[in-house]
């Protein structure tokens, strides 16, 4: 392990995590924001639904682990609502195991230590017409409706106040953008750079607005190796140098 030691905020979760650094992503976006602050790690896998991710949270998450995240970002559910397959296989899980699943999860990420926190995000909706047309000739028919998302994602909502987590309802989140069936998406599932903005930005308002000890908003967090230095870049004066381990102006856009 590299060091300094930082704190490390784990995103994990089915494709739409996989995917996060590419297309302009959330989590490359996040990365951006906690440059020098803390480590963004990426646990990620295409396809998997909640009880596959169950099968192995105490893997990737093990409890005897030296260092334990202070932030775990938990997204499953795109997968397990789509509409069961004829054959019983694929990766349908039905409501009811899709929350106990969940609820698993999120009591074995607490129990990693007193400081880890978490964010659910719930399932988010689909542009149906765009699903149909992308259709692969190399998979059985994929089923995904709005209705079934929204069923999902109130589900791990209601969960998620139950249990006292923190959660971003993404149903809701994406379409609040103009026009967002095109705006959202890349393939009418997955996160375009505009869906992966509105992503970030609700992550980033919930960790300002959450009242954990220490705060985990980038802006509270020390920035490592701040220090003023001679090697710094030199004013316009030439009299001195100036810091620029705090700089942000290279954003594409400027996050709270």
């Amino acid at each position: 392990m590299v060091g300094p030691s930082r704190p490390q905020i784990v995103l994990f979760g089915s494709s739409i995590v996989q995917m996060s650094f590419g297309h302009g992503g959330w989590g490359a976006i996040l990365s951006e924001v906690y440059a020098r602050k803390a480590d963004i790690i990426l646990r990620g896998y295409y396809g998997w639904n909640s009880t596959r991710a169950l099968e192995v949270v105490d893997k990737v998450f093990p409890k005897d682990a030296e260092v334990q995240p202070s932030l775990v970002v938990v997204y499953f559910g795109g997968n397990d609502s789509m509409a069961p397959h004829p054959s019983g296989l694929g990766p349908h899980v039905p409501l009811t195991e899709y929350v106990d699943n969940m609820k698993k999860i999120a009591l074995h990420l607490q129990s990693l230590s007193d400081s880890t926190r978490l964010i659910f995000l719930s399932c988010p909706p689909v542009d149906e017409a765009k699903v149909r047309q992308n259709q692969s000739p190399y998979l059985s028919e994929v089923i995904r409706t709005n209705e079934l998302c929204k069923t999902y994602s109130d589900a791990c909502v209601e969960l998620c106040q139950e249990l006292g987590l923190e959660v971003v309802d993404l149903f809701s989140t994406l379409q609040k953008a103009d026009d967002w069936k095109s705006v959202c998406f890349t393939d009418g599932i997955h996160l375009s750079a505009e869906g992966s903005k509105l992503v970030a930005g609700e992550i980033l308002r919930v960790i300002k607005e959450a009242e954990w000890k220490p705060s985990l908003h980038w802006k509270s967090m020390p920035t490592e190796f701040s220090e003023d230095s001679s090697y710094d870049l030199v004013s316009a004066d030439g009299k001195e140098t100036v810091n620029s381990s705090e700089w942000t102006y290279f954003w594409e856009e400027q996050w709270d």
